[in-house]
């Protein structure tokens, strides 16, 4: 969300147009990765991180769900919070190049922390001493809510122009006023 405020604190149409793709984005990738997280929780009721490890081996789907949107979160292409990310750093560098290097850093480092907690949670030996045995995979009724933030990350990372169209009168009158 450091990103959007460069966007918006830039005050050029590109980087106004991805601040708004990127909370869009964000609006459906946090969510998810909530939902991910929220499926951990109801399994467990553990919320420490130390707890957790190798559920690759017994809950892969959820895993897997879980790597696309730590993956979305930090800005895969083809995926949502890619085209917001790329639109805000070409707008701020057209006015500062050290701001961008700055968020683009802070980018670095939020998408190491979002690999680690992954390979945390993901890889390694089971600590079925703190966690118990019942792996359960994400049932059906989570996959299903779940599906709609898969296909609309997909659809905002593939075809964003979808969105922009609808966005780029509304912001030139923006500026313009």
């Amino acid at each position: 969300m450091n990103l959007v405020m460069l966007g918006l604190f830039s005050y050029i149409l590109i980087s106004l147009e991805g601040a708004l793709l990127q909370s869009l984005s964000h609006g459906f990738v946090s969510s998810a990765l909530f939902l991910c997280i929220g499926v951990l929780y109801d399994r467990f009721h553990i919320q420490m991180i130390k707890y957790y490890s190798g559920l690759i081996q017994v809950m892969s789907i959820t895993i897997i769900i879980l790597l696309f949107f730590t993956m979305a979160n930090i800005g895969l292409p083809s995926t949502s919070s890619f085209v917001g990310e790329f639109l805000i750093l070409t707008g701020v560098y057209k006015n500062n190049i050290i701001v961008t290097f700055l968020g683009a850093t802070g980018m670095v480092l939020g998408g190491i922390y979002a690999l680690w907690l992954f390979n945390r949670i993901s890889y390694g030996n089971l600590k079925t001493q703190y966690i118990g045995t019942q792996f359960l995979d994400i049932k059906k009724n989570e996959f299903y809510s779940i599906l709609p933030l898969i296909l609309g990350t997909l659809f905002m990372g593939i075809y964003p122009e979808f969105f922009l169209e609808s966005m780029h009168m509304s912001l030139i009158n923006f500026l313009i006023n």
